[in-house]
């Protein structure tokens, strides 16, 4: 029997990640800064029944990492990018190493681009840079074939920010035309665990996860509305309008620049591959670790409409 330990399971990704890799049969460990946090869909009686047990880690402190390696036995795990490491992981992934993971699951992103080295990214394309150091350092201490980049599009959630205005009727864009896939966090969580307990298929080394469609944010948001039943009127901000919304949900300044630098100067792609590598493998990469389609924007407004009724 596979044991595994999943970094963050009170995410998004890595609660779907953690219960699916227990459906498949592995002991699966909870590695948490907070134990006694609660996990999205797991309640305590469901995680003893299903062996899942918790242990204390921050993948910022590799002591720590280590320690719960140690104590769960687990020969495979699962990481998530963590944007304020100064090594970027480089010192917890080399103690995970040490104390006897033998293969790493890690969820990185659709943007780092193929035809790029990973240490060739300037640390201005922040969300690339990021996630390709941490990469780098995987394939330094790992090897290639011992760690799988799990590269997601943009998660379906994203949207959530905009939840208040289409609510409302009324919505404030920047970035209007700025295309995403959509693709929705369970998907992403369900094939993290298969790869986890399984093993990449296809000698895939970077798997990409995509949603079934490519829209403008705009369209995104006037289809949630239209699947609510609203109409929704579109405003669209300046660029200092756009930062300044940024900035007051809750981003860093420098993020939030970023993000306006990014969302004016791409254009559309429509999966022809600029800004979506590889796009038609992610789609067909989720039936072929789940044996489900990726979930459509309406379907997953359907199934949390309820988040748009709070």
């Amino acid at each position: 029997m596979t044991s595994v330990i999943v970094f963050g399971p009170t995410g998004q990704v890595g609660s779907v990640a953690a219960r699916t890799a227990a459906g498949l049969g592995a002991t699966v460990w909870l590695a948490m800064r907070d134990p006694s946090k609660s996990i999205p869909g797991l309640s305590k009686e469901s995680e003893a029944a299903g062996g899942l047990q918790r242990v204390y880690a921050d993948l910022q402190k590799p002591d720590t990492v280590s320690q719960a390696i140690k104590t769960s036995g687990a020969k495979r795990a699962f990481i998530y990018l963590v944007h304020h490491a100064s090594d970027h992981l480089r010192g917890t992934i080399t103690a995970m190493k040490s104390a006897g993971i033998q293969f790493v699951v890690f969820l990185s992103s659709f943007t780092i681009l193929v035809n790029k080295g990973l240490r060739e990214i300037p640390s201005s394309d922040l969300i690339p840079y990021v996630h390709a150091q941490v990469e780098a350092n995987l394939d330094d201490v790992f090897g290639s074939d011992s760690f799988v980049a799990v590269r997601p599009g943009c998660f379906a959630t994203n949207l959530l920010s905009e939840k208040g205005g289409i609510v409302a009727n009324d919505v404030k864009l920047y970035g209007a035309e700025f295309e995403q896939d959509n693709i929705v966090p369970s998907d992403i969580g369900r094939v993290v665990g298969n790869i986890l307990v399984s093993g990449p298929k296809n000698g895939q080394k970077k798997v990409y996860l995509y949603g079934p469609e490519i829209l403008s944010i705009h369209d995104s948001v006037t289809k949630i509305g239209k699947f609510l039943g609203k109409d929704v009127k579109v405003t669209i901000l300046t660029p200092k309008e756009g930062y300044d919304k940024f900035i007051k949900i809750g981003m860093p300044p420098l993020f939030a620049d970023y993000m306006v630098k990014t969302q004016i100067s791409k254009g559309p792609d429509k999966g022809n591959g600029e800004r979506f590598p590889n796009y038609k493998e992610g789609v067909d990469n989720v039936l072929l670790y789940t044996g489900q389609p990726p979930v459509s924007l309406e379907q997953w407004v359907k199934e949390n409409k309820s988040v748009f009724d709070e």
